[in-house]
């Protein structure tokens, strides 16, 4: 009975002592909440307002013109073919970074951080000493009339470059809290090693995978700095969408740029809404396994 006694008055001092005065814990929310409007509500808002500032008629004039569209097609190859790249590396380093020890693990951890250490321009600007004109490639692509910077592989290079963490950085930290056991019974059982990958370590890693994917698409459509060094900035033929955001807002076409940056706002405000509803699945099953335990 004592010792039960103990338990209870030790939980209420603990939980006394996470408990904050009321005025603290207002003026934390409030200074939160002042951040977000500051830095991501009233840029929202703005972009919206100067886009549809001219009425809907100079707004979609500005999202259906020759170069807009081209700009969108061109985001969306560089997106559909980089996601898909990145998805199955992420997959592959982290189930081997996870499940395996070999040599040279802890230099591949390294690698796949360095596009968040590297400025996406040297990212872009490393293409173009390799593969430009009077790089190390430039003689044998020119020879071979082949075409990557100024043309869309070097675009898609740079994004796949800038995006390829996403995945894997996702994935890692789960594949090793979950450890192996799963996946040696079912070898025990007689698995193959496809097997063992489709229905037991693909199923247990599904919502942080969806949730890489959705990351990695987000940032490849929106990606500048490497693809503008790589693109050459040909109107109608190289430019993405924020590259093409870009040429507008020089060009004084402010309510044309505002426009076309909307959809890359929407963009966001979708992603943040996925991102939402997988962190809300995710935990449903954790109350879910965690209720049957018990």
């Amino acid at each position: 009975m004592s010792a039960t006694l103990q338990t209870r008055q030790g939980a209420r001092t603990a939980l006394a002592a996470n408990q904050e005065p009321v005025w603290v814990r207002w003026t934390l929310i409030t200074l939160a909440l002042a951040f977000l409007s500051l830095f991501l509500f009233v840029p929202l808002y703005a972009v919206f307002y100067e886009g549809l500032k001219k009425g809907w008629e100079v707004y979609l004039a500005a999202i259906v013109e020759e170069d807009a569209l081209s700009a969108m097609k061109l985001t969306l190859i560089a997106a559909v073919i980089a996601v898909p790249l990145n998805l199955v590396f992420g997959v592959a380093a982290a189930w081997a970074i996870a499940k395996f020890e070999f040599r040279g693990k802890d230099l591949l951890l390294t690698l796949i951080d360095l596009p968040f250490s590297v400025s996406p321009v040297i990212a872009g600007l490393i293409y173009v000493l390799v593969f430009g004109l009077q790089g190390w490639w430039g003689e044998w692509l020119r020879d071979n009339d082949l075409k990557v910077i100024f043309a869309v592989p070097g675009i898609v290079l740079a994004t796949v470059f800038v995006t390829f963490p996403f995945v894997a950085r996702e994935l890692i930290p789960l594949m090793q809290a979950q450890g192996q056991e799963q996946e040696e019974a079912a070898r025990v059982l007689g698995a193959s090693g496809w097997q063992i990958f489709w229905r037991v370590t693909l199923p247990n890693v599904k919502w942080a995978l969806l949730y890489g994917v959705i990351l990695c698409n987000a940032r490849a459509m929106g990606e500048f700095g490497a693809v503008s060094v790589v693109s050459g900035h040909i109107r109608g033929q190289t430019n993405t969408l924020p590259l093409h955001i870009e040429i507008l807002y020089n060009e004084y076409q402010f309510a044309a740029a505002f426009a076309v940056a909307s959809l890359l706002a929407s963009l966001a405000l979708v992603t943040l809404v996925l991102k939402y509803l997988v962190e809300q699945r995710v935990k449903k099953e954790k109350l879910a396994a965690r209720a049957d335990v018990e």
